[in-house]
């Protein structure tokens, strides 16, 4: 059994800040997969499912992101897991917008949602790390992340979202190196030599770097990415 936390803060005035990456990716896994309802638990919002074999638990605490690690403890205690058995996502002003990484362990780098789950289970737990870029001066962090993401960013977001979902049952299993792979065929999809269409895992030679972390973003347009299906 798998728990999946997504870091944000509760309430319709944060959904669309940057900082709430972690529940928009949780809530496009529950929604493209068939997860149960969303219900109260552990101080948050919990929805199980399952891919395969593997039943995975979704967690987004309410506690707001300085006290995440309450319901992260909580609901560890509870299914009586360990750290090993918790996957975090979140934001990560030290990447590129909509790069990923995959990580475990270590510090929380500042922080605040990872430094009181570190506080809680300790530091020995999975994390994806999602870029949101960083607005240039640590003075200016606190209102950029606490901002929504803008219009701009729309396609790169939805994208990166979609590669998550589609890379989740990848996740599920302990293989990151494929999870990363099915969101790098979203973010960055390689073009076939021959024919259209877009490329697929099953189709497409396409791999996660060898460091299986960071992936560009698309900046193409809206218009340009309908012509690249069909050249």
């Amino acid at each position: 059994m798998k728990l999946w936390v997504g870091l944000g803060n509760p309430g319709a005035k944060y959904a669309g800040n940057r900082h709430n990456i972690g529940f928009m990716a949780l809530d496009r896994i529950a929604s493209d997969h068939g997860f149960t309802p969303w219900r109260r638990a552990f101080q948050g919002l919990s929805a199980e499912g399952r891919f395969g074999s593997e039943k995975v638990v979704l967690l987004k605490p309410e506690t707001f992101m300085n006290l995440s690690g309450q319901a992260v403890g909580e609901a560890l205690r509870f299914y009586k897991l360990t750290p090993a058995d918790v996957t975090v996502f979140h934001d990560e002003l030290d990447l590129a917008p909509g790069r990923i990484r995959a990580k475990t362990g270590g510090g929380h780098a500042g922080h605040n949602g990872l430094r009181s789950i570190h506080a809680h289970i300790g530091e020995a737990y999975h994390r994806i790390r999602l870029g949101i870029g960083h607005p240039g001066h640590k003075d200016a962090v606190s209102a950029y992340v606490l901002h929504d993401f803008a219009k701009a960013d729309q396609d790169w977001l939805d994208d990166l979202l979609r590669g998550i979902s589609d890379g989740a049952a990848d996740l599920a299993a302990g293989d990151s190196a494929r999870f990363l792979n099915a969101v790098a065929l979203r973010t960055a999809p390689p073009r076939p030599s021959t024919g259209t269409g877009r490329p697929t895992a099953e189709t497409s030679p396409a791999k996660a770097p060898p460091d299986a972390t960071e992936q560009s973003p698309d900046t193409r347009s809206a218009l340009q990415k309908l012509a690249d299906r069909f050249r």
